[in-house]
């Protein structure tokens, strides 16, 4: 039971830092390397149930993201309607040159 609400109490940090960074409107704001207006880019190819292939866009800013940073908000994914392991694919669907992290997929 403690560890569901460690869990959720993440997601809520994540959400809360994510939303204060977008309403404070930073332009310059990133997380992981990923400007975090640009993030949207990515999330058609990892939400629904068919999503489409990660376009040009979201594949250049998947190359340039730290991917082990980003395995810290693996949890708080769902929260914003992304399917974790459909995030973690997208390095080998841009055919990224650095690997996943073995504690992401």
């Amino acid at each position: 039971m403690a560890m569901a609400s460690e869990k959720l109490l993440v997601q809520c940090l994540v959400a809360t830092l994510l939303l204060i960074a977008a309403v404070e409107g930073a332009k310059e704001t990133t997380i992981c390397n990923i400007p975090l207006k640009k993030l949207e880019q990515c999330k058609p190819a990892v939400t629904g149930e068919n999503p489409p292939p990660p376009t040009k866009e979201c594949c250049s800013l998947i190359k340039q993201a730290d991917l082990t940073c980003l395995c810290n908000y693996k949890d708080a994914l769902p929260a914003f309607q992304i399917e974790p392991s459909r995030a973690f694919a997208l390095p080998q669907k841009c055919k990224c040159k650095h690997p996943v992290p073995p504690q992401c997929k």
